[in-house]
């Protein structure tokens, strides 16, 4: 499918964020950055953060065994001019919130003495050998952080204790702190960009925090998702790839943003959104901004299931997950 014909088948007033909140998430987030604008270093993320990051607003690290790449790789899967792929990859986002807003009624209003439930496959494929694996992975996350919580990650179990008095989560994972985000997609984009202007940095800090938010696993409240969409398809420059596959192997269109390989991926006939894509590496040195001796890999997610329970351990009932 090319270009011009997927063009033609697409057819509240917030509280400031507090300074300790901004800068946790912009340090995460330019952190990554950090890795290509200052070749060869390293980059890793520190590991306590990594946990954190990946259960409650994952920047999608590798605890203790890789690092997020953020590249330019992978030109060759982009397709047509940018001008025809930001054009598709705009009319994709904004058919994927129409979509959202139909979906969000059935969606589960969380308390914050629950747990948030997600079920998720995740397909590593390194990209010099071919080889693949795959793991299956579930997670109970305490809504408000007050109670300790479990998850697993590329296989491993690893139990996190609450969160403490100092400590918060970016983007939040509780209901009545969410629904305090702004729904309209201007709004909301000022909001991801961290209150900075419409620079190129705040832009990926945009797209970035954007990943965070639907990486998940929250409930979001009905309308944020879709402004999340059309927040990201204002973004200069967003690029198309009809070659997509998530790790429960559908097929799909991902929306990218230029230098940073981090993908939503989507539906191609009922743009309900799919999954997350990104790269990272295993081992390995960087040097003149190039992995030399390490094992770069794609990983892309599948979300099996998603549901609020009472406990760690339990699971959503048949019927009240999706």
């Amino acid at each position: 499918m090319d270009d011009l014909t997927l063009v033609r088948e697409l057819e509240a007033d917030v509280p400031p964020l507090t300074d300790r909140a901004r800068t946790e998430a912009r340090t995460r987030l330019l952190h990554a950055i950090d890795r290509e604008t200052r070749p060869g270093r390293p980059g890793s993320f520190p590991r306590r953060l990594v946990i954190r990051t990946a259960i409650a607003a994952t920047a999608t690290a590798a605890a203790a065994t890789g690092a997020v790449v953020l590249t330019t790789g992978g030109e060759e899967r982009k397709s047509g001019t940018p001008q025809l792929a930001s054009a598709g990859a705009v009319r994709l986002l904004h058919r994927a919130a129409d979509r959202s807003r139909l979906d969000s009624a059935n969606l589960p209003v969380p308390r914050n003495d629950q747990y948030l439930y997600t079920k998720e496959i995740t397909t590593r494929t390194f990209l010099r050998s071919g080889k693949t694996q795959r793991f299956t992975d579930e997670s109970w996350l305490s809504v408000d952080g007050s109670k300790p919580s479990r998850y697993s990650y590329f296989g491993r179990i690893l139990d996190e204790p609450p969160l403490g008095e100092h400590r918060v989560r970016w983007p939040p994972t509780e209901y009545a702190k969410l629904r305090k985000w702004p729904t309209d997609p201007d709004k909301l984009l000022a909001y991801l960009r961290l209150g900075a202007s419409g620079s190129p940095e705040a832009d990926q800090d945009a797209y970035l925090n954007a990943c965070l938010l639907m990486r998940g696993p929250r409930v979001m409240p009905p309308g944020l998702q879709a402004a999340a969409f059309e927040a990201v398809a204002q973004l200069p420059g967003i690029e198309l790839d009809h070659d997509a596959v998530d790790a429960l192997g559908r097929r799909g269109i991902a929306v990218s943003h230029p230098g940073l390989y981090f993908a939503f991926v989507f539906d191609p006939r009922t743009y309900a959104y799919l999954s997350l894509r990104q790269e990272g590496s295993k081992g390995g040195k960087w040097v003149d901004g190039e992995l030399r001796g390490g094992q770069k890999y794609t990983d892309v997610k599948g979300l099996v299931a998603v549901g609020v329970v009472d406990r760690i351990g339990r699971r959503p009932r048949a019927g009240t997950s999706r």
